[in-house]
């Protein structure tokens, strides 16, 4: 590969940048999201100029970071951040977080001023050394910039490492801190020109390859099949989703167990792939005595734990066997059990079991109950005419596109769908950040998944949308769809699910958090199409057919405290319909 254009030598913060971006650019960097500022002008210029990074300017650094989480999410590949000095780097924290605790690889590059500008009232200038703590898999402040060709060997191997540091051991952020001395625009000073002109640029950069992750492949202990075992498939976000599904399904049919499946999991809704699918565990497992009845004699946990506390219980109760498999390398058993965790993927796992056994009763058992629940709960969520919050959901799933991205919301979204969401065959696939299981970045996140590609959808509640309303000013440079389904119940419905909601006063003021805002008046402010849904017949219009291009807002206004005992209601409904 030869340089795709000349590196700025103006002046050495010209240099420096230059180097660091096409550094970046061949180990494999393809997008980056900048924030305005002005010491880190140098890395912008560099940026900006590389014709084959997508850089992308978003005003707020916050919506930045989740912005640039979500583009990360789309194929699991690195992203990087740049923002100026002081506090516009603390506002990448929640995105920092969530990228560690989700697994995303994420770059951060913080501008800096230099040493002899700090701890001395220089203006934006606070300590940014380790700023993310123990959050980033690697952080390093580069050197003050410099026009000598060892010292740019060293900020060429630095920064290349660094992006693979986003990828191995695990995927996750890496922070590099950046300072610059004046001048920052990219001024002629006369220092750098001949020194560029003699280095062999083509030959200084043409080592670097992107890096793939790595992974450590451990034995698979024998498993036997003949016993009531279970696959639990977690939350998942792969690269590929029906490669996926093709093979979980093949390691279902070699053990011949169920596989309950999450409903941020991809399986969902590549059905026909996966033998032994199970979608309403939530339902059948309230039902004390079929959970007794179902009690696992083994466990095997695909990518972690899902977000269902009934089957968490049920799964603490059982205290089986477990094996956890994933790539990840921390801890990934928030249940503390008897668990054994394999770091390795699923297809080398697959290939190391028995040939394909055939299914037990157990299995068996377990498809009559979901059969019965499923059959309870479709039909009445299709006999409920009013506009309740959990059959938003249920008609996402039936009349969504085929191959939809649905990225979803944490609080009620995340639960409504897993509780609801049926086995089927459309290939949507969901996306979210539950890492940190907050609601920062909500609608950064999804833009950022959504943009460059295919029409999109965010399903989402009234808070967790109001807390990233500043995601609305990336509509200019927002390429793509995104139709948000808004569920407007006027504040924040799973705290009625708590314990806290019988202490009122101060239940609702300070826990549920009712607001006013005008959805319609803040979408005009930032130019962005809003429809109120008159029904379940509109509503189901307005889904079917996503458009082309923009942004598009799909109010559904609901009841909090009469769809919270709707909720409980359905659950126990379906519960006694598996008896």
């Amino acid at each position: 590969m030869s340089l795709l254009h000349p590196l700025d030598s103006r002046n050495v913060n010209s240099l420096w940048a230059g180097v660091l971006v096409e550094a970046l650019h061949r180990a494999g960097l393809r997008q980056v999201v900048l924030s305005p500022g002005s010491r880190s002008t140098p890395l912008t210029f560099a940026f900006a100029r590389h014709p084959e990074i997508e850089a992308i300017p978003v005003l707020d650094e916050r919506s930045a970071a989740f912005f640039a989480l979500g583009l990360a999410k789309q194929r699991m590949q690195p992203v990087a951040l740049v923002c100026t000095s002081g506090t516009a780097a603390a506002n990448y924290f929640p995105a920092v977080i969530e990228a560690r605790e989700g697994g995303v690889p994420l770059l951060v590059i913080t501008a800096d001023r230099p040493p002899e500008m700090r701890a001395c009232a220089s203006g934006q200038t606070i300590d940014q050394q380790k700023l993310y703590g123990g959050y980033v898999n690697f952080h390093h402040e580069l050197a003050v910039p410099e026009a000598n060709e060892p010292l740019l060997g060293y900020l060429r191997q630095t920064v290349a490492q660094a992006l693979a540091r986003t990828l191995r051991p695990d995927f996750g952020p890496v922070h590099l801190n950046v300072p610059f001395r004046d001048p920052l625009p990219p001024v002629g000073d006369g220092t750098t020109p001949a020194f560029a002109v003699r280095v062999d640029w083509e030959r200084f950069f043409a080592h670097l390859v992107p890096a793939p992750a790595q992974l450590i492949h451990a034995p698979v202990p024998p498993l036997a099949v003949d016993v009531h075992g279970v696959i639990v498939a977690g939350p998942a976000q792969p690269a590929d989703p029906v490669a996926y599904a093709n093979t979980v399904g093949d390691i279902a049919r070699r053990l011949g167990w169920p596989v309950l499946a999450d409903g941020l999991s991809p399986l969902r809704n590549q059905a026909g792939r996966v033998p032994g699918l199970v979608t309403t565990y939530a339902a059948i497992l309230r039902n004390k005595n079929v959970a007794g009845r179902l009690k696992p004699e083994h466990v095997l946990c695909l990518d972690g734990w899902p977000t269902s506390k009934v089957l968490r219980s049920w799964l603490e109760e059982a205290a089986a066997p477990t094996l956890l498999v994933g790539e990840r390398s921390d801890n990934r058993d928030a249940l503390h059990g008897a668990t054994r965790h394999l770091r390795i993927t699923p297809e080398v796992f697959a290939s190391q079991l028995p040939q394909a056994a055939d299914p037990n009763g157990y299995e068996q058992m377990w498809a009559g109950f979901e059969h019965r629940a499923r059959t309870a709960l479709d039909a009445r969520l299709e006999a409920t005419p009013e506009l309740f919050e959990m059959k938003a959901a249920w008609l996402l799933a039936r009349h969504l596109p085929a191959n939809t991205v649905l990225s979803i919301a944490n609080s009620m979204p995340v639960r409504d769908v897993e509780f609801v969401w049926p086995a089927g065959d459309r290939a949507i696939r969901p996306m979210f950040n539950r890492g940190a299981n907050g609601i920062d970045g909500t609608l950064s996140t999804a833009l950022g998944v959504a943009h460059g590609g295919a029409p999109a959808v965010l399903l989402t509640g009234d808070l967790a949308l109001l807390h990233d309303a500043n995601g609305f000013l990336l509509r200019p440079k927002f390429r793509g769809s995104l139709t948000i389904v808004l569920i407007n119940n006027r504040g924040g419905g799973i705290f009625e699910h708590l314990p806290v909601a019988q202490f009122d006063p101060p239940f609702e003021e300070y826990f549920a958090t009712p607001q006013e805002a005008n959805f319609a008046k803040l979408c005009a402010a930032h130019g962005v199409e809003h429809v109120t849904v008159r029904d379940w017949a509109h509503f189901t219009e307005l889904v079917s057919v996503l458009p082309d291009a923009g942004i598009r807002v799909l109010e559904v206004w609901t009841n909090r405290k009469r769809d919270t005992e709707a909720r409980k209601a359905l659950y126990a409904e379906t519960a006694a319909a598996v008896s």
